[in-house]
């Protein structure tokens, strides 16, 4: 099995270390811009011909609206940043790459498939987003079966990996099992060896906890009580007493928007934060509710967040393309989301979705290393084979669409609980072990 490691260094992290990794979550800015390019296309085993128009128009799908709308900037902001770069080094075969924003909402809204329409209409050829797991899914048989590339930067849940998707889906972000692993890993890092879980009752919630309690109880823990929960129950105070009940030195939550509720809920029947550790998923950490409760309540707690760190000098062009951008959750994925897109339909000679969709492994492992659509693109003129490492990390995908190398974030909240709080941090390593 690979080991999860804090990027940079090896942590000495006792058996819990032995982690094969594999790791959340309008309406129409258009904004046609530079250079794109088409090229023929190679599908996986043979090369059909060209049936790109010639110039890349890539789409967005991401979150203008609804609960994830706080991830929005950073992604938009990404893409942006990319597209600016292809554009500025000539585009893709000559042609300035068009782009178009849209909304994705949440599930609560039918935006997203509205913003595929639009999309699909204006001759998409490759989709990035959505940022939520859920989303996607709605989506993904209208993309896909379209003959159009989805290319997530966020989505983590592990149907993905196997969803039918016509070969058209891939993801920046790592798998949850990878982040199940991380966080087992930390609770029993830090010494606990007692866990309760709270999990939300859904495909998300019951496939962390899983992964959670297989790593903490190889590493010696014990998961004493585990509640899968209703998130729409209007309360959780039944849930909480049978945590209460078992005494666990360390409780992990997992949930989306109720998670504010629950967290109500522990202070309420005396499980704070400085009595219990608290540890807390991407899903959890991002409610903005949290900021509404008293200063200190979060004090402490940890959580993971699948995503590399966006470097300074990363951090600082986009601040130029988004002056008020203070969060990067996801900008580097999306990114490079729209870079290896780019360097498909340069590597296939064709801007077709299913052209990109064969290329896109290529251009991801086993050619020479280069960092930029630039310097990538070069060597793909050259007649070179390239393998893009990206701001998120080296990516390579596998036969499922997935990295097989990925980054998972600590973060820890201060007085403020405000997400995403300090970075300790970050783990990086094989997907698959």
């Amino acid at each position: 099995m690979n080991r999860i490691a804090p990027a940079g260094r090896v942590l000495a992290v006792a058996a819990a270390a032995s982690l094969a990794l594999t790791a959340c979550g309008g309406g129409g800015d258009t904004a046609a811009q530079q250079p794109a390019s088409a090229a023929p296309s190679t599908a996986a085993s043979s090369a059909p011909a060209a049936k790109g128009d010639g110039t890349l128009t890539l789409g967005t799908v991401l979150p203008q609206t609804g609960s994830l709308a706080f991830l929005g900037p950073p992604e938009f902001a990404g893409v942006d940043q990319a597209v600016k770069e292809i554009n500025e080094a000539g585009g893709v075969l000559g042609k300035p790459v068009t782009k178009i924003h849209m909304d994705s909402g949440d599930t609560t809204t039918n935006i997203a498939s509205q913003s595929v329409d639009k999309l699909l209409a204006q001759q998409a050829d490759a989709i990035i987003g959505a940022a939520s797991s859920s989303v996607s899914e709605s989506i993904i048989d209208k993309v896909t079966g379209a003959g159009v590339v989805q290319f997530s930067p966020a989505n983590t849940s592990d149907k993905f990996t196997t969803i039918s998707d016509n070969g058209l889906y891939f993801r920046t972000a790592p798998p949850d099992k990878l982040q199940g692993r991380v966080l087992g890993d930390l609770v029993v890092a830090d010494g606990n060896d007692t866990v309760g879980i709270l999990a939300m009752q859904d495909s998300y919630g019951s496939g962390l906890a899983d992964q959670i309690t297989k790593t903490a109880e190889e590493a010696g823990a014990s998961v004493v009580e585990r509640v899968d929960y209703d998130p729409k129950a209007p309360e959780f105070s039944a849930d909480v007493a049978k945590i209460k009940a078992k005494n666990p030195k360390a409780i992990v939550l997992i949930g989306f928007e109720e998670g504010a509720k629950v967290v109500a809920e522990l202070v309420k029947q005396g499980l704070t934060a400085d009595k219990v550790k608290w540890y807390m998923v991407d899903g959890t950490m991002s409610n903005t509710n949290y900021l509404k409760m008293p200063k200190g309540t979060l004090k402490g707690v940890k959580g993971t967040i699948p995503g590399a760190e966006a470097p300074d000098e990363f951090r600082k062009k986009l601040k130029e393309i988004s002056p008020d951008l203070d969060d990067f959750t996801y900008a580097a994925e999306s990114y490079d989301a729209a870079n290896l897109i780019a360097l498909a339909a340069e590597a296939a000679k064709d801007d077709s979705g299913k052209s990109i969709a064969a290329k896109l492994p290529e251009v991801s492992k086993g050619g020479e290393k280069c960092k930029s659509f630039k310097e990538c693109a070069d060597l793909l003129k050259a007649g070179k084979d390239i393998d893009y490492d990206g701001v998120s990390g080296p990516i390579e995908f596998n036969d499922a669409g997935d990295p097989a190398v990925a980054t998972i974030g600590v973060y820890q909240y201060g007085d403020d609980n405000k997400y995403p709080g300090k970075a300790l941090e970050y783990r990086t390593g094989n997907i698959e072990g």
